[in-house]
């Protein structure tokens, strides 16, 4: 008996192998495709179904390939050629919630906006915010630990992690964590696996820490500057002022111009058609205090402001950095791209990004989440008409600037990704920034926890 045939017999009809499905699951939100095609895919609805999968995978040598919603960035979650596709997606219930401890317990496939929306009756909610929270799930913001908009104030998403239920790599079980505010019993294999993009074990069940809705009213600060390095500098001065907004985005001015030119007839008054714009909305009962002095550090540092308390006001502003992907699709295949810098050097990475971009005449529209100095420097692709259907290819050229864009941000002290993940498309440069010891170490460990190297093979780790 094969291994497809083993699957079939096990697991009926949540097996399938049409091959409409087998193609849908090569590819993720970053635009890279798989090369092959997978064995079969698995959309699993428990627990039991998910430990079959993984002792038939290990019975016959056969990779597994974990997926969520498929929104993934860095090519993590894609279907290799041969391979089984476990898809969670099914998963997705919310198993509990406990407003008294302030916590909810939930299944990989449960998405960020219905959980927040179960969460709100309780006057709780969950913090990590990604901006693709209504497509995105838990699992996988776990898996790859997402940051977004918010992170700045109230942290990437392994601080909203308490436990996590696993199934290892030969279908065994292991539960993580704690439901206490405090546990530092033995290794803390939770924050481990939080980050681990699917190579260690498939999540099957988090306990995330719910916090209290923010009281107050949210205020929404637009500003416009002459260009992306006195922006920069300005939002270092919000930080230096010792303010902490709650969402500080920074949009260089070649993706204004594509946001306001994509948007068109569209554009709200006060949207910028030209220059950098930084957004920035505080909350909280100190909000309006804040703003005020935000206020005051923007307009001192050269920024034309518009303060924005009402909800449709603050949208307007808001749809600058909403249409941020939007636009840039719009143009071409869009490579997004992940680099993080101390706050200090946010400056400097964006003049990186400008001297990397005119030498090579590859425009580089830049998004950033200023208050942690997240940077999302995009590469945009051309439609390219004779290919019609077929799969973008990404240019060499464009891999060229990416690798000096990687080492700029290294070389600033900074990381290759603050949120995406490593996945496949960066894994080339990860033992650059781990070292020698580090790279072996990392092997080491994903060897402990899968010996045969079936998990995920190829992501993180070449294969």
């Amino acid at each position: 008996m094969t291994a497809l045939e083993r699957l079939q017999a096990e697991l009926g009809t949540h097996v399938s192998v049409d091959p409409r499905r087998l193609a849908a699951v090569r590819g993720d939100k970053s635009g890279w495709v798989a090369p092959g095609m997978p064995l079969a895919v698995v959309y699993a609805a428990s627990v039991d179904q998910v430990q079959a999968t993984l002792r038939i995978a290990t019975e016959f040598r056969v990779p597994v390939i974990t997926r969520g919603a498929g929104t993934g960035l860095a090519g993590g979650a894609c279907g290799t050629d041969g391979a089984i596709v476990l898809s969670v997606e099914r998963m997705n219930r919310i198993l509990e919630i406990r407003p008294e401890d302030e916590l909810a317990v939930v299944e990989p496939g449960v998405l960020n906006g219905d959980l927040n929306t179960a969460l709100s009756a309780h006057g709780l909610w969950f913090a990590p915010d990604p901006a693709s929270r209504a497509i995105s799930s838990v699992g996988g913001n776990i898996a790859t630990n997402a940051g977004g908009l918010l992170c700045a104030k109230y942290g990437v998403t392994r601080e909203a992690v308490l436990a996590l239920t696993v199934v290892l790599a030969d279908g065994s079980l292991l539960e993580t964590g704690h439901r206490t505010v405090k546990g530092v019993t033995g290794y803390d294999l939770t924050a481990l696996l939080t980050g681990s993009e699917g190579t260690l074990g498939v999540i099957v069940e988090a306990t995330v820490r719910a916090r209290a809705i923010t009281l107050g009213e949210t205020v929404t600060i637009g500003a416009t500057f002459p260009d992306v390095a006195q922006a920069a500098a300005a939002s270092g001065l919000v930080t230096a002022a010792r303010l902490r907004p709650a969402v500080m985005e920074l949009i260089d001015p070649v993706a204004v111009a594509l946001i306001a030119a994509y948007l068109g007839p569209n554009l709200f008054e006060g949207v910028p058609t030209r220059g950098a714009f930084l957004l920035v909305q505080t909350d909280g009962p100190a909000s309006q205090a804040e703003a005020d002095q935000a206020v005051a550090v923007l307009r001192a540092a050269g920024g034309e402001v518009r303060v924005s308390t009402d909800a449709e006001s603050a949208d307007r502003l808001l749809a600058v950095r909403r249409a941020a992907h939007p636009a840039l699709a719009a143009y071409g295949e869009v490579l997004i791209e992940d680099v993080c810098v101390p706050r200090s050097r946010l400056a400097e990475m964006f003049a990186r990004i400008a001297e990397i971009s005119a030498r090579t005449g590859l425009p580089i529209p830049t998004v950033a989440h200023a208050g942690d100095g997240n940077l999302h420097p995009n590469f945009l692709i051309p439609f390219d008409p004779a290919r019609g259907g077929a799969e973008p290819v990404v240019p060499e050229a464009v891999w060229l600037a990416a690798d000096e864009l990687f080492r700029a941000a290294l070389e600033l002290g900074g990381t290759l990704t603050g949120e995406h993940g490593v996945g496949v498309l960066k894994r080339r440069w990860l033992a650059e920034e781990l070292g020698d010891t580090g790279f072996a170490l990392q092997r080491r460990i994903k060897a402990a926890f899968d010996p045969l190297g079936i998990l995920n093979p190829g992501t993180m780790f070449e294969a």
